[in-house]
């Protein structure tokens, strides 16, 4: 609060807010919008889909982010400690939501996609997790051109 002397303003000493004091208190907070929220679940296509027993293929899907707990809990499956290679199957079977009309997606469905079909999954986990930091602006030393490039390529669950 700003002190006025006496003779300056009504000759008496009064509290009034200081400049722009009134503005901010009347200010209404702001109200998370809609571009606000934050999006956790994001649809795929797979390029070539996983085909179920009865011969259907999927291809539509959608995936979660990802949790501290969906990297940790496959570390304790007898089958990624025996082979660590398994994990971004065991890490994917808990991220994907929806796969076609499967009833259900987990590892036992990811671990019978086709070998494209995984890689994409597993590349686009990396992007929807990394949150676009897996880009890095560089510049070029011989003609000074700036350009990003992908530092991406840790398996998943590694950070």
């Amino acid at each position: 609060m700003r002190r006025t002397a006496p003779g300056v303003g009504t000759g008496t000493l009064t509290d009034s807010p200081p400049p722009g004091a009134a503005a901010a208190e009347s200010a209404p907070e702001p109200v998370a919008t809609t571009a606000q929220r934050l999006r956790t679940e994001f649809p795929f296509e797979l390029p070539r889909g996983y085909v179920d027993e009865s011969g259907t293929v999927h291809r539509d899907g959608v995936m979660r982010l990802a949790t501290a707990r969906d990297e940790l809990v496959p570390l304790r499956d007898m089958r990624v400690q025996e082979n660590p290679a398994y994990l971004s199957v065991v890490l994917l079977g808990r991220v994907i939501t929806r796969l076609g009309t499967l009833p259900l997606v987990h590892d036992g469905v990811v671990e019978n996609m086709f070998a494209s079909d995984l890689a994409f999954l597993q590349d686009f986990y990396r992007q929807i997790n990394a949150e676009g930091h897996t880009r890095a602006g560089v510049t070029c030393p011989h003609c000074e051109q700036p350009f990003e490039v992908e530092l991406g390529g840790s398996r998943l669950g590694e950070s």
